[in-house]
């Protein structure tokens, strides 16, 4: 099946360039204008409110942080920051602040702001608040110093300081359209205003914002480093890899993102420089044992089992003609404690025995919400397809329910949906991020969307103080003690990962500097023609 959902994929990107689609309507923008083709899954432009891929991208473009990842992908490097210093215990981490830094209204950015910015990102209570949630407190001793106090030893807190979410806003601009670090910050208006404005120093500012059409970033007039080579940036709502192939071979688009690797072989060479990697993203199949709809059929017993008739590598080469890795545990190959751990097999007969021991041997139905979309050149209506037919052969019959993003994110952060299935990227270049987001503790958001509140059984209970321990441990004990937190949280079975995709960034042959980054996703001031 694999082969001949390659060769759909083929036939389409030829039939649209045998057709020549696109016109003049497709034509390629001006030459000052940067064209990225993506299916844009945005739920707010709020930099600590938002949390997509897409949010990535576009807040390391609009704000700075205090620093961000290196070109080698683990390395902090200086951006707001010209130097940082943490204390022998961790808990400590003192930034000082280029004095040159300008937001895009002509203001200095000040220690304050990065105080105002950080409390807020904590008050939303949003999907990233998380990466805010150690810290204790922050002090401002003059305006280009800043101390941030940590509850507990945190090595990894250098890495979430260049996360986009830890985006560091022009406070005296926002608090001027009403938005608030503290109090009601949920009643500020945050997503509407953000929606059509932006405060921050990054290279570019927010031009305009249509939903499921464009994104459009102009250049910052005030930036304060050296100004990007585009002065307009534009992402393109392009849903498939087959629309993304067509827009780049056309000239509609100077980029593609979302590509899988048998179409991006199909682009003429001429239009298309393509890059295939090994990647961290990766995809994710969820159970909420606590979810209503669940009925308490979720059992340790039942989830082990539906682990064991997930047939991993089948899926890799059904849903990527084979481009893509297996993933044994929710933190990603490469990251610390990822090393040395075993992917899970696949065991129909032991499924079976399990289920009937939990008394479905007959089986059972399950409505599969799932969003509709292409996740790093994954198609997750196929990746659907696939569990539904493991699934099937144990008795777990899934009914499909495909689901646009917003109706997808609604329903699972609200804990709606027994199953579905994620996609999930890094936000730095560290373990903790995936505890924080996927552990199943109280006060992370998988706890709350596993239906924690209703089935708070399904707490870890060792799993905090196992990621206390990684934290706080010497470099050389780091990565056995993360292989102690992800094999902790393999024993859940409450996020299985299924599949790793490689990365494929397809670009016209005529630019430089395009690369993924462990944090921003796609560094767009970094861009520029050859």
């Amino acid at each position: 099946m694999g082969s001949m959902t390659g060769f759909a994929r083929r036939s389409v990107v030829a039939a649209l360039m045998a057709l020549g689609l696109g016109g003049p309507a497709l034509a390629q923008q001006a030459p000052s204008t940067l064209v990225v083709a993506r299916n844009m899954d945005v739920n707010s432009l709020d930099p600590h409110r938002g949390f997509c891929d897409t949010c990535q991208i576009v807040f390391d473009a609009l704000y700075d942080t205090l620093v961000t990842i290196g070109p080698d992908n683990r390395t902090p490097v200086p951006r707001l920051a010209t130097r940082w210093e943490a204390s022998s215990d961790l808990t400590r981490w003192t930034f000082h602040l280029d004095p040159r830094a300008r937001f895009a209204s002509g203001r200095a950015v000040e220690a304050a702001d990065v105080a105002w910015s950080f409390r807020r990102l904590a008050a939303t209570r949003a999907s990233s608040s998380f990466l805010a949630g150690d810290i204790e407190r922050i002090e401002t001793p003059d305006a280009h110093t800043v101390v941030v106090h940590l509850k507990a030893a945190n090595s990894e807190f250098i890495g979430i300081a260049a996360a986009p979410y830890m985006a560091v806003v022009d406070r005296v601009v926002a608090e001027a359209a009403g938005i608030r670090a503290e109090g009601e910050v949920a009643q500020d208006g945050g997503d509407r205003w953000f929606g059509e404005n932006s405060a921050g120093s990054g290279p570019f500012t927010l031009a305009r914002y249509r939903p499921n059409d464009e994104l459009r970033l102009a250049r910052n007039a005030n930036y304060w480093r050296d100004a990007p080579a585009f002065a307009e940036v534009v992402i393109r709502q392009a849903a498939g890899a087959a629309v993304q192939g067509q827009l780049l071979a056309s000239g509609g688009a100077d980029i593609a993102l979302q590509l899988d690797t048998e179409t991006a072989r199909a682009l003429p060479r001429d239009r298309a420089t393509v890059q295939v990697l090994p990647s961290p993203n990766f995809i994710y199949l969820a159970i909420a044992p606590g979810a209503p709809a669940a009925q308490g059929r979720f059992t340790p017993e039942v989830r082990e089992a539906i682990s064991l008739a997930v047939d991993r590598a089948a899926m890799i080469e059904f849903v990527l003609g084979g481009a893509g890795k297996p993933q044994a545990s929710p933190i990603p190959n490469g990251f610390p404690g990822s090393a040395g751990l075993e992917v899970p097999g696949t065991d129909l007969a032991r499924a079976r025995q399990m289920l009937a021991a939990a008394g479905h041997g007959r089986g059972f139905d399950v409505d599969f919400t799932f969003p509709a979309i292409n996740s790093y050149g994954a198609d997750m209506s196929l990746v659907a397809q696939r569990l539904q037919q493991d699934l099937g052969r144990v008795g777990i019959r899934l009914r499909l329910q495909p689901a646009t993003f917003p109706v997808w994110v609604q329903q699972m952060r609200a804990a709606q949906l027994p199953m579905t299935i994620g996609y999930y990227a890094p936000d730095y270049f560290g373990s903790a991020q995936y505890v924080n987001f996927f552990g199943i503790m109280e006060g992370t958001p998988w706890f709350t969307r596993a239906g924690g509140g209703n089935l708070p059984s399904i707490a870890n209970g060792e799993l905090r103080g196992l990621l206390t321990r990684a934290l706080a441990a010497p470099e050389a004990e780091r990565e056995s003690a993360f292989q102690a937190v992800a094999r902790s949280m393999m024993g859940d079975r409450i996020i299985l990962p299924l599949l790793s995709p490689d990365l494929v960034i397809a670009h016209r042959p005529g630019l430089q500097g395009v690369r993924y980054s462990t944090c921003c996703n796609l560094p767009l001031a970094e861009i520029r023609p050859r």
